[in-house]
């Protein structure tokens, strides 16, 4: 059984009730001691000599004729209220009138009734109502009622956007996708006429951080029209009911802002496939709140001019309503870019950075495949830093291939100190890997090598960058990868007749690269037979089985076998050349960096000995 919370709250007149008590137990309790004036009493000698010496200005007798209570100034100078028992003396009325003292019938020794009041009822009510306010801002997250299904879009004045579609790079065919919505939105009446109607929304999908928010701040800037952003997790809240009114509150927004653009990113957040399980807990916050986006698409008018962009990089996670014609029935791919548009994202985001003369951009890009937009913007900004750190004034090529490396293994670890033996056996696993690269076909160049600790936990790298860009690549081309990955380990055991816990990254590449050769390119004895799903196309490279125990035990032994074979022609490779590997790796020894063209020049002259 489920509790409602709702059916937990006390009504309002339970917490009214509760302060109207404790302000009456206050009343009878305490403040009647609090405004209790202070009554001294005294002796009746020393009343005698405050009425001579005419401290005393008025006296009165209690009920019972058993005391005196009289007013006095103290030692002070300020008016007091005293009492003192009454003895029997004939000439005390005499001794009263000589120092002209007046007699009161009673001397209040309590305040006047509208402080009284004040004190009693009006400050404790004005406590209360403060705690109250309190506690309902720290429970409500510092929100009033006001707030609630507001959107909380930030609007974007057209003027202000700053972004066109000539600040975004490497992204061309998205541009171009975009462009007949700016168009539409620039020139309505030329749709209307035919009686065409843009499409509702544009679903940009990629990886993160290849420019899908800064593609919709684009299309706003390009038409010159307001420009609505909102996080998809800005709608989900703690209260049933208030995403949804959120939704509501946002396209009324854009539909008295007409023509506009909205853009929700992350969309996957509330947009995700519905629960279809029959049990408690099906229509919860997060499916209101999609409902509504869903009723709200079908009901605004296309005409009007307000197109939804949203982004996700978990497309398949999508509601199926969500994507059908009449909703956002545009999906455009924002993958990462090639090399050319590698090369025009570092222009775009070198325009503002002080280069040298003989930047070559175009070796950067090259070596940065798979990057994405803000990764290239980050490389920028770190040869930049690292100028500053080395005092200079402009950024040079070295600057910029630094960073390339500091991106992709981490910072130079400048105070990690590794015994000459174990640089020894880093040199020759490098060499190892370089070695067997280049005596390869189909593989990619070795462009340097190093032995120096970086912060991502690499003792040393071997890195390799193709000349041209790939977009298949072959059975013989994977093959070699995994020959490659396998040559660090094979010089090891050849040289030290051991192997070391240096090649865990080689063994994990190796391994994930030999089982997507059997399961999913059909590179393996099962043929053409998916084995094997990938769970997100945009997000890491998890991967699951599809097939039965049986087979996946099959899966196992040829990945197996495979990865021993690219061993085996490892250690052929090696074997055959052990004196090139030998006077490499002495050479990487010494030097610590080295690059390709040193490589391959000490390679090709021992290939030139007799």
């Amino acid at each position: 059984m489920i509790n409602d919370p709702s059916q937990n709250k006390k009504p309002l007149i339970f917490y009214m009730a509760v302060a109207v008590i404790v302000i009456m137990l206050l009343n009878a309790f305490v403040f009647p001691m609090l405004l209790q004036r202070q009554v001294q009493e005294v002796g009746y000698s020393d009343f005698l000599k405050m009425v001579d010496s005419k401290q005393v200005s008025e006296v009165s007798m209690d009920e019972n004729g058993e005391q005196l209570i009289f007013i006095a100034k103290g030692k002070d100078g300020q008016d007091g209220i005293y009492k003192t028992a009454v003895f029997p003396d004939n000439s005390l009325r005499q001794r009263l009138e000589d120092a002209r003292v007046s007699f009161s019938a009673q001397i209040p020794t309590q305040n006047n009734l509208l402080i009284s009041f004040i004190i009693s009822w009006i400050i404790p009510i004005a406590l209360f109502w403060a705690l109250g306010r309190i506690l309902s801002k720290r429970m409500m997250g510092g929100m009033n009622a006001l707030s609630f299904g507001k959107s909380g879009a930030k609007i974007v004045a057209s003027e202000s956007t700053g972004v066109t579609f000539e600040d975004v790079a490497g992204e061309e065919e998205a541009k171009e996708a975009l462009k007949e919505i700016v168009d539409f939105l620039e020139h309505p009446g030329k749709y209307a006429s035919i009686g065409a109607k843009l499409p509702k929304g544009a679903l940009l999908v990629g990886p993160p951080g290849t420019g899908k928010t800064l593609l919709a701040k684009a299309v706003a800037g390009e038409a010159e029209v307001p420009f609505f952003s909102i996080s998809g997790s800005e709608f989900v809240e703690m209260f049933v009911g208030m995403g949804a009114a959120k939704v509501r509150d946002l396209f009324k927004q854009a539909n008295e802002k007409a023509p506009c653009i909205v853009f929700i990113d992350e969309i996957d957040t509330i947009g995700k496939k519905r629960d279809t399980g029959a049990g408690i807990g099906g229509n919860d916050e997060r499916e209101q709140t999609l409902n509504q986006l869903l009723t709200e698409m079908d009901g605004f008018d296309g005409k009007k001019g307000v197109v939804i962009l949203a982004a996700t990089n978990r497309p398949e996670s999508l509601d199926p309503a969500l994507l059908r014609p009449g909703r956002f029935d545009r999906r455009i791919p924002v993958e990462l870019p090639d090399v050319g548009g590698r090369e025009a994202i570092l222009r775009v985001h070198s325009k503002g950075i002080r280069m040298a003369d003989n930047i070559d951009l175009k070796a950067v890009a090259r070596a940065t495949s798979g990057a994405s937009g803000a990764e290239l913007a980050n490389i920028i900004n770190e040869a930049a830093l690292r100028a500053v750190r080395l005092g200079r004034d402009t950024v040079t090529q070295d600057d910029l291939m630094e960073s390339v490396e500091t991106v992709i293994a981490g910072y130079q670890r400048k105070n990690a100190v590794m015994s000459e033996s174990e640089k020894k056996i880093v040199s020759y696993h490098e060499i190892g890997h370089a070695l067997v690269a280049a005596l390869q076909t189909d593989s990619a160049p070795v462009t340097k090598i190093t032995i120096i600790p970086r912060t991502s936990g690499a003792l040393g790298y071997t890195m390799q960058v193709d000349e041209d860009e790939h977009y298949l690549m072959s059975r013989e081309e994977l093959y070699n990868k995994i020959v490659t990955l396998t040559g660090g380990q094979a010089a090891e055991q050849l040289v030290f007749h051991s192997i070391t816990t240096g090649a865990s990254n080689d063994i994990e590449k190796a391994t994930r690269l030999a089982r997507g050769m059997i399961t999913r390119y059909g590179m393996g004895s099962f043929g053409m037979v998916a084995l094997e799903t990938q769970n997100s196309q945009y997000l890491g490279q998890d991967t699951s089985l599809t097939c039965s125990p049986a087979f996946a035990e099959k899966i196992d032994e040829q990945v197996v076998a495979l990865v021993e074979e690219a061993r085996k022609k490892a250690d052929s490779i090696l074997r055959e050349h052990e004196d090139k590997l030998h006077e490499l790796a002495a050479y990487l020894l010494n030097k610590e960096t080295i690059t390709g063209e040193e490589f391959m020049s000490i390679l090709k002259a021992e290939d030139q000995k007799p």
